[in-house]
């Protein structure tokens, strides 16, 4: 094994930590912005092999990270499972909602995705063979509890109280819905790891709403579950688990998931994770993205005191966040350089 990051994942306390960002293809540089032109819009671009592999190479390219995520979008899942999927420009995504045992019998069944998701294996694939030989190739999805708010309401919104209301108004009618989509995830990360996917990565970036019992029952049981299942159909493959805003609910998660790797937002400390998250194994993070934008010598100092703390254990280094529109790509190299001579 000689790819940095499977190192890592595997364990393995590196002198320098794998570097990648969330989201590392996107708006923030201005080869991404041509491609997505050329493709027509965001869902164009997903369902495009060859231009979603572009996407996907650029800031390996660019920057020579060690690990290429695939270019696709968590809500591609609940589109396949029959439900209408729209962006607006300057809004984000829509969706037809799920608010009843009617809408969920209007819902395909979880094995019955591969059509419509067809194009996103063949990206994997292509970027299976064009990736440089030390590039990892990550596929991802997001968690149960965070696709479920999206169809529950229809968008994105702040609280995710719609999916907490009928969580607490039909749950015979909420858990089949997460049921049904922990299935067709399963089955679409597992798809993805035979088109060529080398880790994969669930995320739960809605999982800090979540509190008491209902973490136990729909953030940290359902990622045990696909777990469990990607594990025993594909035991050598790596999984980051991704409890965004979890707190200190991210203390036991590898365990109690048996994720490889536990993804660290930047809201807690490097320190305190070193101590309570990365005695169970690898971490992941945790950068604040805004430093991305404002750079200078605070990004330096930033990413170097968090490469230190997590030195007594294996750690790949990342954002706590994806990485915004705004960055200045010059910061990238910046931080890269910074994480690279700590």
């Amino acid at each position: 094994m000689t790819k940095l990051l499977l190192r890592a994942l595997a364990g393995e306390t590196l002198p320098t930590p794998p570097i990648w960002m969330m989201r590392q293809a996107g708006r923030y540089l201005p080869e991404y912005r041509a491609t997505r032109a050329q493709a027509g819009d965001f869902l164009s671009l997903c369902y495009n092999p060859e231009l979603a592999a572009e996407v996907t190479l650029q800031p390996i390219r660019r920057y020579g990270f060690d690990a290429a995520i695939l270019f696709a979008d968590i809500l591609l899942v609940p589109q396949a499972l029959g439900a209408d999927l729209w962006f607006v420009t300057g809004e984000g995504p829509r969706l037809s909602t799920v608010t009843s045992a009617a809408d969920l019998k209007q819902l395909k069944p979880a094995d019955d995705i591969d059509e419509r998701l067809s194009p996103i294996y063949q990206t994997l694939r292509i970027l299976s063979t064009e990736l440089p030989p030390e590039t990892t190739l990550i596929g991802f999805a997001g968690a149960p509890w965070t696709v479920a708010t999206y169809m529950i309401a229809g968008r994105g919104t702040k609280d995710q109280g719609p999916a907490h209301a009928l969580k607490d108004g039909d749950r015979q009618t909420f858990v089949h819905l997460m049921d049904l989509i922990t299935e067709a995830t399963i089955h679409y990360l597992s798809r993805q790891i035979e088109a060529g996917a080398e880790v994969v990565k669930l995320f739960d970036s809605w999982a800090g709403s979540l509190r008491g019992a209902d973490f136990d029952d729909f953030a940290l049981a359902p990622a045990r579950k696909i777990i469990a299942a990607l594990k025993e159909r594909h035991p050598l493959v790596p999984i980051i688990a991704f409890p965004r805003e979890a707190g200190d609910r991210y203390a036991g998660f590898a365990k109690a998931t048996g994720a490889d790797c536990v993804a660290l937002d930047n809201s807690v400390p490097a320190e305190w994770a070193a101590e309570h998250v990365q005695v169970d194994g690898c971490v992941q993070g945790n950068l604040d993205p805004r430093h991305m934008v404002a750079g200078g010598p605070t990004l330096v100092a930033e990413a170097q005191r968090i490469t230190r703390s997590f030195r007594g254990g294996p750690h790949v280094f990342n954002l706590g966040h994806g990485i915004t529109p705004d960055a200045d790509p010059d910061n990238v190299a910046r931080m890269i350089d910074a994480v690279r001579s700590a």
